[in-house]
């Protein structure tokens, strides 16, 4: 079982069970939700404006490089198709 499925079976026993008091039990849950996204976010290393640039540039060369490869494959295989179509066309 994980951390938080624990966390939520407890506080749900802890609440007690009927609407009214898991009601009254929310803010203290938005709190600590809000608490404990600050203090991860706090731990997040965000990258430099050199990697962004890098790693953007290494996506849009690989995206031309398959856009290529694709259009060479499809014009391949449109060709390939055509001339099956003649030739059966002119057999019949």
């Amino acid at each position: 079982m994980s951390v938080e499925t624990k966390k939520m079976s407890n506080s749900l026993t802890a609440a007690g069970g009927n609407f009214g008091e898991r009601l009254k039990s929310w803010p203290d849950k938005i709190r600590s939700f809000y608490n404990e996204v600050r203090t991860e976010m706090r731990k997040v290393t965000w990258p430099s404006m050199k990697e962004v640039r890098s790693t953007t540039t290494v996506v849009i060369i690989t995206v031309f490089i398959f856009a290529l490869y694709f259009g060479i494959i499809d014009f391949i295989i449109q060709h390939g198709v055509t001339a099956l179509f003649r030739a059966f066309r002119a057999h019949y």
